[in-house]
């Protein structure tokens, strides 16, 4: 009996929070609406309800509360019109009620019947990619007719991230990495500032539990070390603005766990190691009187640099050139009191509601963002024809701009800024990728790594018998190319590597002990095991979900494996004798590898060892700290 009343409690505590939502939910629809308007969500509201009516989330609420979620999303944060609001309402009900979008059409109109259409999964007997692909194709076909469709479907993917804690870990995985894959990527194309660092923070916090807890823990403790300082100077730039007239406001703000995160990984840096993890935004109330914008952000860059040291070569000018999310602002480096380099972002208000709104801000420029969305697709879909080249080729430039380049006679060639001779050698042709040895860039001959430029001519020499190297994959832009190389290892560690359970990705080369995933790869073959935080996993998570698996990566006596150590110490007498005796005489380890280079004052030492556990590399890299004159000690 006390299980009954007990049960009857909760039902009523969930179904009083989706009273809450709703009510919240109302608040937020009906601002800047007419009578006429709000009569209509108030109505697709009552008919969501009873479309949905008994039928649960995994957390045990009523499943309306998520479409509420969603259409509340739209009308708050995306401050959309009433034709979205009533479509993220409804966006469920075909998929999951008897209801069809005639239905849908006959009481709120073609618009919202249009809107509800496109975010809706399409269910079919065979899909030409995979389902995951094949969704993520639908959605992004919808922009040609409307963007509307996909700032629902970015709601409806942020609603689920902020209630994921409900779902299995291998269901979370595979929706964070949907997430880290594609949706996060499209709201930065998007220019939604705001929602793309959501969702980058929540995929890394379920896709890592433990290691985003950490992180997240060391820029808590560096906010309150740093608060009294940079109070101070932003107090000081406060002064001088107002001290000549001009009406700003000063802001602190720390980037999110994932932007630094992503540092780390990008840079190879430990935490302390990373620049600018706070930024310090300045943004104005435009003032004619003083002239155009970009004046007004340079006058606050001269006065600024009268009284703080500035980083040379740090000024970047995004006023006159745009990312191409539109963004806008004048940034720049200072020297604060405590020797640190300080980011700084200027800009107008304007610039910065643009940033915080993207695609969605009213005002010039948004129709040409959308245009030229459109045309990326358009070019990639000729582009990528084949398997899932289609997706790759688009995440890529959801991240990239772009730079175009010329093959001798004249071709162009386009890639994304950042792009390697190697990018250019794969996406020309494989072959000329797996055999590429150098290249000629306008006619002078640099390595195949060397990043190229808008409008260089590259020519790639080729050797027969020539093969990839691992390392192109940390060298490499293009999906085009990580793809081919990735194919080609693949193929090399089945022949000579696979495990009798487990195969290790070649890319992240996992240890027994760390947080690792498992990829079913089909009938008689291993599992591939990666590290949660692997870019293919996390592309695999996004398009092959229903094949991931959990497993347990346990150590074996027999079983060693190898690693790489990079070492950096101070140049002394016997120090590579000290390295050598604390590695093979105390540790008793196998050295497979040593790579001694010495730099005036310091030296920097590669050795490869073989190891059971991250636990066990963990205790070795901790002994080699202890070493006197070692200043770092890190995993290649």
């Amino acid at each position: 009996m006390y299980d009954y009343i007990l049960l009857d409690m909760i039902e009523k505590d969930l179904n009083n929070e989706l009273e809450k939502c709703r009510d919240h939910f109302f608040r937020a629809a009906y601002i800047g609406k007419n009578e006429l308007e709000q009569r209509r969500i108030r109505d697709a509201y009552e008919f969501g309800a009873m479309a949905h009516a008994g039928q649960k989330r995994k957390s045990g609420h009523p499943y309306f509360i998520h479409p509420v979620g969603v259409a509340t999303i739209v009308a708050e944060e995306l401050h959309l019109g009433a034709d979205p609001i009533i479509a993220a309402l409804l966006h469920d009900v075909v998929e999951d009620t008897p209801y069809t979008i005639e239905d849908i059409k006959e009481r709120f109109g073609d618009d919202v019947a249009f809107l509800v259409d496109a975010v809706t999964k399409k269910q079919k007997s065979e899909y030409d990619m995979t389902k995951q692909l094949d969704n993520f194709r639908q959605m992004l076909y919808s922009i040609n007719y409307d963007v509307r469709a996909l700032l629902i479907k970015l709601a409806d993917r942020l609603n689920n991230m902020r209630t994921l804690e409900s779902m299995r870990p291998d269901k979370q995985m595979k929706i964070a990495g949907e997430t880290d894959y594609f949706y996060a990527p499209l709201a930065n194309r998007l220019g939604l500032y705001v929602v793309k660092s959501e969702l980058e923070n929540l995929s890394l916090k379920f896709r890592t539990p433990y290691e985003y807890a950490e992180l997240r823990s060391k820029v808590m403790a560096y906010e309150r070390e740093n608060k009294d300082f940079m109070d101070e100077f932003q107090l000081m730039i406060n002064k001088r603005l107002e001290a000549v007239g001009i009406k700003a406001y000063v802001r602190c703000q720390t980037r999110s766990v994932y932007a630094i995160w992503r540092k780390m990984q990008v840079s190879g840096k430990q935490f302390r190691q990373i620049e600018a993890i706070q930024v310090v935004n300045v943004v104005f109330e435009n003032n004619p009187s003083r002239g155009i914008e970009k004046k007004q952000c340079l006058e606050i860059y001269s006065l600024l640099t009268d009284i703080f040291k500035e980083k040379p070569g740090s000024l970047v000018n995004y006023v006159d050139t745009p990312k191409e999310n539109g963004y806008q602002a004048l940034h720049f480096k200072l020297m604060g009191g405590n020797g640190q380099w300080i980011e700084m972002h200027v800009g107008s208000v304007r610039m910065a509601n643009n940033s915080e709104l993207g695609c969605i801000a009213e005002g010039e420029g948004s129709e040409h963002w959308v245009e030229n969305f459109k045309e990326v697709l358009r070019e990639i879909a000729a582009y990528g024809k084949e398997e899932d080249a289609f997706i790759e080729n688009v995440v890529c430039n959801f991240y990239n701009d772009d730079i175009t380049v010329f093959t001798p006679k004249g071709q162009t060639v386009v890639l994304p800024k950042g792009a390697t001779a190697l990018d250019f050698a794969y996406n020309i042709h494989t072959s000329i990728g797996h055999k590429a040895v150098y290249a000629r860039v306008n006619g002078m001959i640099v390595p195949v790594q060397t990043i190229l430029n808008r409008g260089d001519r590259v020519e790639i020499g080729t050797r027969e018998g020539a093969t990839p190297h691992r390392s192109w994959l940390d060298i490499v832009k293009s999906f085009r190319a990580r793809k081919a190389i990735q194919a080609w290892f693949r193929k090399y560690d089945s022949e000579h590597k696979a495990e009798k359970e487990f195969q290790r990705c070649p890319l992240c080369l996992p240890l027994p002990g760390e947080e690792v995933i498992g990829f079913e790869q089909g009938p008689g073959k291993p599992i591939m095991l990666h590290k949660r935080n692997c870019a293919d996993a996390i592309s695999r998570s996004a398009k092959f979900g229903d094949s991931i698996v959990s497993v347990r990566f346990k150590s074996s006596d027999q079983k060693l494996y190898p690693v790489y150590l990079n070492i950096i110490a101070v140049d002394r007498e016997k120090i590579l004798y000290d390295l050598i005796k604390v590695i093979s005489i105390d540790l008793g380890l196998n050295i497979v590898r040593l790579d001694m280079e010495p730099n005036y004052s310091l030296s920097r030492c590669k050795v490869g060892i073989m190891v059971h556990s991250i636990n066990e590399l963990s205790a070795i890299i901790a002994c080699l700290n202890l070493i006197d004159g070692v200043e770092e000690v890190t995993r290649i």
